[in-house]
């Protein structure tokens, strides 16, 4: 066995090359995402969905990974029950219809050794459209409580809700939606 070690490192192949990736389910408490939009210029309303859930594979030695998230958009929760409404309405998600927002990933871009940016598909209300998301924070380590590698990340992303015929009252309530998401992940 030490032969063979000793010939990969010698051949200049890392043994991290041969691991496989990791996947991580999100932590339902702590995984959230958020909207936030202009109202008639007047306030930036910021809101969010109660439930979020997400599954994340990630290979940090080949630096691939996919991201696969669903929202349930009837949780919506602006802090007032007549928004709630208004915001599942069919002018706004219709979420009698279309009860889930997701994302899947078609690519994670790495910078150094931790992810970047996620291009992937945003579908709300049935349209999808391409939407890469911008990763602020990122950690993976063991987690303190679950003692397994867990990790977390935030990202955004600006989209025009116009294009998601979702554009009621546009362009007095703005057009461009900027989504937040926040991610705690256990490893499966």
């Amino acid at each position: 066995m030490k032969k063979i070690v000793a010939l990969l490192i010698a051949a200049g192949v890392s043994l991290s090359a041969f691991a496989a990736p990791d996947t991580f389910v999100s932590d339902v408490n702590h995984t959230f995402s958020s909207f936030g939009y202009s109202h008639f210029g007047f306030s930036n309303q910021q809101s969010r969905f109660n439930s979020t859930t997400a599954k994340v594979t990630l290979d940090r030695a080949a630096k691939t990974g996919s991201v696969e998230a669903t929202i349930d958009a009837k949780s919506v929760d602006t802090g007032s029950k007549l928004f709630d409404g208004h915001i599942q309405g069919e002018q706004f998600l219709d979420t009698a219809k279309f009860p889930t927002i997701t994302y899947k990933s078609t690519k994670v871009n790495f910078k150094g050794d931790v992810p970047s940016t996620v291009d992937g598909n945003l579908t709300i209300k049935g349209v999808t459209k391409p939407v890469t998301l911008t990763i602020t924070n990122f950690k993976c380590a063991e987690h303190p409580m679950a003692k397994k590698l867990a990790c977390g990340a935030n990202a955004t992303a600006t989209i025009k809700r116009t294009e998601f015929n979702a554009g009621a009252y546009a362009p007095n309530v703005g057009d461009e939606v900027t989504l937040s998401f926040a991610i705690e992940a256990i490893k499966e």
